[in-house]
Protein backbone atom coordinates (compact mmCIF):
# COMPACT_ATOMS: atom_id res chain seq x y z
CA UNK A 1 0.00 0.00 0.00
CA UNK A 2 1.31 3.46 -0.63
CA UNK A 3 1.47 5.58 2.28
CA UNK A 4 0.82 9.35 0.78
CA UNK A 5 3.34 11.07 3.46
CA UNK A 6 6.41 8.78 2.61
CA UNK A 7 5.56 9.13 -1.78
CA UNK A 8 9.04 10.09 -2.54
CA UNK A 9 9.57 13.27 -4.78
CA UNK A 10 12.22 13.67 -7.10
CA UNK A 11 14.12 17.70 -7.05
CA UNK A 12 15.72 18.00 -10.28
CA UNK A 13 18.33 20.54 -8.97
CA UNK A 14 19.77 18.37 -6.26
CA UNK A 15 18.85 15.08 -8.09
CA UNK A 16 17.60 13.45 -5.08
CA UNK A 17 14.12 12.59 -4.07
CA UNK A 18 12.50 13.42 -0.34
CA UNK A 19 9.62 12.46 1.12
CA UNK A 20 5.84 14.09 0.76
CA UNK A 21 6.03 14.47 4.54
CA UNK A 22 9.32 16.23 6.03
CA UNK A 23 10.56 16.19 9.86
CA UNK A 24 11.36 20.56 11.08
CA UNK A 25 13.13 20.15 14.06
CA UNK A 26 12.33 23.43 15.58
CA UNK A 27 10.35 22.30 18.58
CA UNK A 28 13.01 19.35 19.65
CA UNK A 29 15.58 22.30 20.16
CA UNK A 30 13.70 25.91 20.94
CA UNK A 31 11.20 26.60 23.26
CA UNK A 32 8.11 27.77 20.72
CA UNK A 33 4.55 28.23 20.28
CA UNK A 34 1.45 29.81 21.77
CA UNK A 35 0.64 29.71 25.54
CA UNK A 36 3.17 29.23 28.38
CA UNK A 37 4.94 26.94 30.80
CA UNK A 38 5.21 22.89 29.57
CA UNK A 39 3.61 23.38 26.41
CA UNK A 40 6.30 25.28 24.61
CA UNK A 41 8.88 23.98 26.26
CA UNK A 42 11.46 22.04 24.39
CA UNK A 43 11.76 18.27 25.15
CA UNK A 44 14.45 16.73 27.64
CA UNK A 45 16.76 14.58 25.74
CA UNK A 46 15.07 11.17 25.73
CA UNK A 47 11.82 12.51 24.70
CA UNK A 48 13.87 14.18 21.41
CA UNK A 49 15.67 11.51 21.12
CA UNK A 50 13.06 9.15 20.60
CA UNK A 51 11.37 11.31 18.25
CA UNK A 52 14.18 11.78 15.88
CA UNK A 53 14.49 7.69 15.78
CA UNK A 54 11.04 7.41 15.08
CA UNK A 55 11.53 9.85 12.19
CA UNK A 56 13.88 7.91 10.27
CA UNK A 57 12.14 4.32 11.65
CA UNK A 58 8.99 6.00 9.78
CA UNK A 59 10.14 5.84 6.38
CA UNK A 60 10.70 10.33 6.38
CA UNK A 61 13.65 11.05 4.94
CA UNK A 62 14.42 14.91 5.26
CA UNK A 63 14.91 16.53 8.26
CA UNK A 64 14.81 20.46 8.48
CA UNK A 65 16.83 22.65 10.95
CA UNK A 66 18.38 25.74 11.53
CA UNK A 67 21.58 26.94 13.82
CA UNK A 68 18.47 29.16 15.62
CA UNK A 69 16.52 26.58 16.72
CA UNK A 70 19.37 26.66 19.50
CA UNK A 71 19.70 22.57 20.77
CA UNK A 72 17.98 21.33 17.49
CA UNK A 73 21.71 20.56 15.56
CA UNK A 74 23.26 19.15 18.45
CA UNK A 75 20.49 16.50 19.09
CA UNK A 76 20.66 15.45 15.99
CA UNK A 77 24.26 15.15 15.60
CA UNK A 78 23.61 13.03 19.42
CA UNK A 79 20.79 10.78 18.30
CA UNK A 80 21.43 10.17 14.57
CA UNK A 81 25.07 10.04 14.36
CA UNK A 82 25.49 6.78 12.36
CA UNK A 83 22.21 6.97 10.52
CA UNK A 84 23.60 9.88 8.69
CA UNK A 85 23.16 7.95 5.15
CA UNK A 86 18.87 7.48 5.74
CA UNK A 87 18.35 11.14 5.41
CA UNK A 88 18.75 14.49 3.75
CA UNK A 89 19.69 16.88 5.83
CA UNK A 90 18.74 20.53 5.76
CA UNK A 91 20.15 23.25 7.95
CA UNK A 92 19.89 27.16 7.75
CA UNK A 93 22.22 30.07 8.64
CA UNK A 94 22.31 33.82 9.10
CA UNK A 95 20.10 33.74 12.06
CA UNK A 96 22.46 32.87 14.90
CA UNK A 97 21.59 30.92 18.57
CA UNK A 98 22.49 33.18 21.29
CA UNK A 99 20.24 31.13 23.88
CA UNK A 100 17.83 32.37 25.31
CA UNK A 101 17.72 33.93 22.18
CA UNK A 102 19.02 34.42 18.44
CA UNK A 103 21.12 36.95 16.56
CA UNK A 104 21.48 37.86 13.20
CA UNK A 105 24.28 38.24 11.02
CA UNK A 106 24.64 38.04 6.95
CA UNK A 107 28.27 38.82 6.75
CA UNK A 108 30.65 36.65 5.02
CA UNK A 109 32.65 35.87 7.84
CA UNK A 110 29.79 34.92 9.92
CA UNK A 111 27.95 32.78 7.45
CA UNK A 112 31.12 30.92 7.05
CA UNK A 113 31.58 30.02 10.63
CA UNK A 114 28.29 29.45 11.36
CA UNK A 115 28.27 26.72 8.68
CA UNK A 116 31.74 25.60 10.26
CA UNK A 117 29.65 25.05 13.67
CA UNK A 118 26.40 23.33 11.99
CA UNK A 119 28.90 20.51 10.81
CA UNK A 120 30.13 20.27 14.47
CA UNK A 121 26.90 20.33 15.81
CA UNK A 122 25.74 17.73 13.49
CA UNK A 123 28.64 16.01 13.75
CA UNK A 124 28.99 15.15 10.01
CA UNK A 125 31.22 16.41 7.31
CA UNK A 126 28.33 17.92 4.89
CA UNK A 127 24.97 19.45 4.66
CA UNK A 128 22.88 18.68 2.15
CA UNK A 129 20.97 22.25 1.78
CA UNK A 130 22.13 24.85 3.46
CA UNK A 131 19.09 28.01 3.61
CA UNK A 132 19.07 31.47 4.27
CA UNK A 133 17.36 32.14 7.38
CA UNK A 134 16.19 35.41 6.34
CA UNK A 135 15.82 38.06 8.77
CA UNK A 136 14.01 41.97 9.03
CA UNK A 137 15.88 43.05 5.71
CA UNK A 138 16.00 40.22 3.47
CA UNK A 139 16.25 42.72 0.53
CA UNK A 140 19.48 44.37 1.77
CA UNK A 141 20.82 40.85 2.32
CA UNK A 142 20.28 39.72 -1.35
CA UNK A 143 21.93 42.95 -2.57
CA UNK A 144 24.35 42.45 -0.61
CA UNK A 145 25.27 39.40 -2.08
CA UNK A 146 27.94 37.78 0.96
CA UNK A 147 26.00 35.45 2.56
CA UNK A 148 25.17 33.85 -1.11
CA UNK A 149 29.22 34.53 -1.70
CA UNK A 150 30.05 32.38 1.38
CA UNK A 151 27.27 29.42 0.76
CA UNK A 152 29.11 29.05 -2.58
CA UNK A 153 32.28 28.95 -1.20
CA UNK A 154 31.45 26.42 1.61
CA UNK A 155 29.76 24.14 -1.26
CA UNK A 156 33.14 24.63 -3.75
CA UNK A 157 34.75 23.40 -0.06
CA UNK A 158 32.30 20.34 -0.09
CA UNK A 159 30.66 21.28 2.96
CA UNK A 160 27.40 22.25 1.69
CA UNK A 161 25.15 20.35 -1.52
CA UNK A 162 23.12 22.60 -2.59
CA UNK A 163 21.72 26.28 -1.53
CA UNK A 164 18.01 27.09 -0.15
CA UNK A 165 16.09 30.26 0.74
CA UNK A 166 13.11 30.64 3.06
CA UNK A 167 11.12 33.30 2.54
CA UNK A 168 8.44 34.43 0.54
CA UNK A 169 6.66 36.66 -2.31
CA UNK A 170 8.47 38.85 -4.30
CA UNK A 171 11.76 38.34 -2.75
CA UNK A 172 11.27 34.37 -3.20
CA UNK A 173 10.73 35.12 -6.94
CA UNK A 174 13.48 36.76 -6.86
CA UNK A 175 15.74 34.09 -5.80
CA UNK A 176 13.73 31.39 -7.99
CA UNK A 177 15.21 33.77 -11.47
CA UNK A 178 18.43 34.43 -10.23
CA UNK A 179 19.34 31.04 -10.71
CA UNK A 180 21.58 30.59 -7.29
CA UNK A 181 18.95 28.36 -5.07
CA UNK A 182 18.07 24.70 -5.78
CA UNK A 183 15.48 25.02 -3.05
CA UNK A 184 12.87 27.44 -1.59
CA UNK A 185 11.26 27.29 1.58
CA UNK A 186 8.02 28.55 1.45
CA UNK A 187 4.81 29.41 3.09
CA UNK A 188 1.56 27.59 1.36
CA UNK A 189 -2.10 26.50 3.43
CA UNK A 190 -5.28 26.91 3.14
CA UNK A 191 -5.18 30.08 4.80
CA UNK A 192 -2.23 31.59 2.82
CA UNK A 193 -1.41 30.74 -1.34
CA UNK A 194 0.07 33.57 -1.55
CA UNK A 195 2.80 31.89 -2.58
CA UNK A 196 1.29 29.98 -5.48
CA UNK A 197 2.80 31.72 -8.41
CA UNK A 198 6.20 30.75 -6.92
CA UNK A 199 5.83 27.10 -6.59
CA UNK A 200 4.64 27.20 -10.22
CA UNK A 201 8.07 29.31 -10.59
CA UNK A 202 10.00 26.97 -9.04
CA UNK A 203 8.94 23.65 -10.52
CA UNK A 204 9.67 25.09 -13.77
CA UNK A 205 13.29 25.88 -13.07
CA UNK A 206 13.36 22.47 -11.20
CA UNK A 207 13.87 23.89 -7.76
CA UNK A 208 12.59 21.89 -5.24
CA UNK A 209 9.72 23.36 -2.76
CA UNK A 210 9.59 22.68 0.89
CA UNK A 211 6.33 24.04 2.57
CA UNK A 212 6.42 25.89 6.24
CA UNK A 213 3.59 26.27 8.06
CA UNK A 214 1.59 24.22 6.26
CA UNK A 215 -1.36 23.94 8.83
CA UNK A 216 -1.28 28.03 9.10
CA UNK A 217 1.22 27.13 12.38
CA UNK A 218 -2.07 25.35 14.37
CA UNK A 219 -5.24 27.13 12.90
CA UNK A 220 -5.65 24.43 10.92
CA UNK A 221 -5.64 21.85 13.43
CA UNK A 222 -8.12 21.49 16.41
CA UNK A 223 -6.49 23.80 18.81
CA UNK A 224 -8.21 26.82 16.65
CA UNK A 225 -11.54 25.21 16.82
CA UNK A 226 -12.87 26.43 20.13
CA UNK A 227 -11.14 29.89 19.23
CA UNK A 228 -13.21 29.95 15.63
CA UNK A 229 -16.31 28.73 17.39
CA UNK A 230 -16.87 31.57 19.66
CA UNK A 231 -16.42 34.27 17.48
CA UNK A 232 -16.85 32.93 14.13
CA UNK A 233 -17.40 35.66 12.27
CA UNK A 234 -14.20 36.91 12.75
CA UNK A 235 -12.58 34.33 10.92
CA UNK A 236 -14.17 34.31 7.21
CA UNK A 237 -12.15 31.86 5.61
CA UNK A 238 -11.40 29.53 8.09
CA UNK A 239 -15.19 29.63 9.31
CA UNK A 240 -15.71 28.42 5.93
CA UNK A 241 -13.79 25.84 6.36
CA UNK A 242 -14.91 24.32 9.50
CA UNK A 243 -18.52 24.48 8.39
CA UNK A 244 -17.35 22.48 4.83
CA UNK A 245 -16.25 19.70 6.83
CA UNK A 246 -18.96 20.42 9.58
CA UNK A 247 -16.62 21.52 11.99
CA UNK A 248 -14.97 18.77 12.54
CA UNK A 249 -11.26 19.20 13.57
CA UNK A 250 -9.42 16.53 12.39
CA UNK A 251 -11.11 16.25 9.31
CA UNK A 252 -9.90 20.16 8.44
CA UNK A 253 -6.37 19.11 9.62
CA UNK A 254 -6.95 15.84 7.03
CA UNK A 255 -7.77 18.16 4.24
CA UNK A 256 -5.22 20.60 4.88
CA UNK A 257 -2.83 17.90 4.57
CA UNK A 258 -4.80 16.63 1.35
CA UNK A 259 -4.63 20.24 -0.22
CA UNK A 260 -0.94 20.48 -0.15
CA UNK A 261 -0.21 16.96 -1.61
CA UNK A 262 -2.55 17.62 -4.40
CA UNK A 263 -0.84 20.69 -5.24
CA UNK A 264 1.50 20.20 -8.14
CA UNK A 265 5.47 21.75 -7.39
CA UNK A 266 5.43 20.72 -3.70
CA UNK A 267 8.33 18.88 -2.98
CA UNK A 268 7.60 17.78 0.63
CA UNK A 269 5.83 19.87 3.65
CA UNK A 270 7.97 20.04 6.76
CA UNK A 271 5.76 18.78 9.71
CA UNK A 272 7.44 20.08 12.97
CA UNK A 273 6.55 18.42 16.64
CA UNK A 274 8.28 16.92 19.65
CA UNK A 275 5.26 14.11 20.33
CA UNK A 276 5.87 11.28 18.86
CA UNK A 277 2.36 10.12 18.46
CA UNK A 278 1.70 13.86 16.76
CA UNK A 279 4.42 12.53 13.89
CA UNK A 280 1.99 9.71 13.52
CA UNK A 281 -1.06 11.23 13.64
CA UNK A 282 0.20 13.36 10.36
CA UNK A 283 1.24 10.24 8.73
CA UNK A 284 -2.68 8.96 9.43
CA UNK A 285 -4.59 11.86 8.44
CA UNK A 286 -2.90 11.95 5.23
CA UNK A 287 -4.39 8.20 4.59
CA UNK A 288 -8.01 9.63 5.62
CA UNK A 289 -10.26 9.59 2.70
CA UNK A 290 -11.48 13.11 1.86
CA UNK A 291 -14.03 13.25 -0.39
CA UNK A 292 -13.32 14.82 -4.47
CA UNK A 293 -16.48 17.51 -4.01
CA UNK A 294 -15.01 18.69 -0.40
CA UNK A 295 -11.56 18.94 -2.20
CA UNK A 296 -13.49 21.04 -4.89
CA UNK A 297 -15.36 23.12 -2.73
CA UNK A 298 -11.99 23.85 -0.24
CA UNK A 299 -10.32 24.88 -3.78
CA UNK A 300 -13.26 27.43 -4.05
CA UNK A 301 -13.12 28.52 -0.80
CA UNK A 302 -9.73 29.38 -1.21
CA UNK A 303 -9.30 30.36 -4.83
CA UNK A 304 -12.80 31.48 -5.71
CA UNK A 305 -13.26 29.20 -8.29
CA UNK A 306 -13.70 25.15 -8.66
Amino acid sequence: MSIKALDKRYIDRIGKEVTFLGFGALEIGRDWGIGSGESVQRPDEETAGAVLHRVLDSGINLIDTASAYHKSEERIGTFLYGRRNEYILASKCGEHNREPDTYYDFSYAAVKASIDRSLQLLKTDYIDIMQIHFGPDPKKVLDDGETVAAMKDAQKEGKIGYLGASIDGELAARCIESGDFDVMQMEYNLLNTGNADNIKRAKESGIGVFIRGGLGYGWLTARSHPVVKANPEEHGRLRELYELVNWDASLLTALALRFLYETDGISSVLAGTKNVKHLLENVELLEQPIDENVLSKANEIVFGTV
